[in-house]
């Protein structure tokens, strides 16, 4: 991270690569028990939140992230009951798995209360359905708690993570994901983010080979914009027990409460590129 009187720059050494934001002022800065938090007003973007010196969301473009992390896989499922996110401290994922009417628990375990605290204050529109009746939150190590849940218990986990270092390193292991396969009914999903397809080709590709030496039978990339993060191209991967993703349902949200998914981003989002599925089939890249 870099940071002069007027912009905040993080700087991806390893893909030679840097992305600034204009800044305003710093609203906050203090360490947490976990990691560094940090909330800077943009001039144009909104609000930003910081975690050990790495762009984690801003107010402006946040909407893509948490509705293509929750939607598509809510989508999937034929009937998403009983929802578990780790991670998603800021809680957009989880107002946007509330807005279906299915569910009837949706369980935030992050182990950072601080971010959360943080999202309330600075990022009010995110934390509205905190107070729902269906949602509890959690304050704890988030593998443990998956490690621990009764086996079959859960129709869909996301793991709402930060990067594979830190607090979240080992939500991206065989261990971990052996535990989410017990945790989910036979027909359960789970979805993670999986870092830039272009500029982390290593991390998603390892994704998948551990998520099916976990016992998962099939995996499926899953592609967004996110202008923010590192090459400003995104993605997460879906994990099922059967060899195909179950059929698209109807749209099962209000339209007019989404800024950008909808059922054709659904089927675009699945789409695979040639450089991608032959790296994932072949485990090199």
């Amino acid at each position: 991270m870099v940071l002069d009187q007027n912009w905040f720059t993080e700087a991806a050494h390893e893909t030679g690569s840097a992305f600034s934001l204009s800044i305003r002022q710093k609203l906050l800065e203090e360490q947490t028990p976990f990691q560094k938090l940090e909330i800077y007003e943009t001039t144009h973007f909104g609000n930003l939140m910081v975690l050990d010196g790495c762009v984690m969301l801003t107010t402006r473009d946040n909407f893509l992230y948490h509705e293509m992390m929750s939607h598509v896989v809510m989508h999937s499922h034929p009937r998403p009951r009983r929802i578990v996110i780790i991670g998603g401290g800021d809680c957009g994922t989880l107002r946007e798995v509330l807005r279906h009417d299915s569910v009837e628990s949706a369980v935030q375990i992050d182990i950072d209360e601080r971010v959360t605290r943080a999202s309330e204050k600075y990022f009010p529109e995110l934390c509205e359905s905190n107070d729902d009746p269906r949602a509890e939150l959690k304050f704890a190590d988030g593998i443990e708690w998956i490690r621990q849940a009764a086996p079959g218990s859960l129709d869909i986990i996301i793991v709402d993570s930060t990067d594979p270092v830190g607090p979240a390193e080992g939500l991206f292991g065989v261990s971990f994901y052996q535990s989410c396969l017990k945790a989910l009914a036979p027909d359960g999903l789970l979805v993670q983010q999986a870092e830039s397809p272009l500029m982390h080709l290593p991390v998603h590709v390892a994704m998948h080979a551990a998520l099916a030496e976990a016992g998962f039978s099939s995996t499926h990339p899953v592609s967004f914009p996110q202008p923010v993060y590192p090459s400003g191209w995104w993605s997460a991967i879906i994990a099922s027990r059967s060899e195909t993703l179950p059929p698209q349902r109807e749209l099962q949200v209000p339209q007019e409460s989404l800024q950008y998914y909808r059922p054709e981003m659904h089927q675009a989002a699945l789409v695979v590129p040639p450089f991608l599925s032959r790296a994932i089939a072949s485990g090199k890249v």
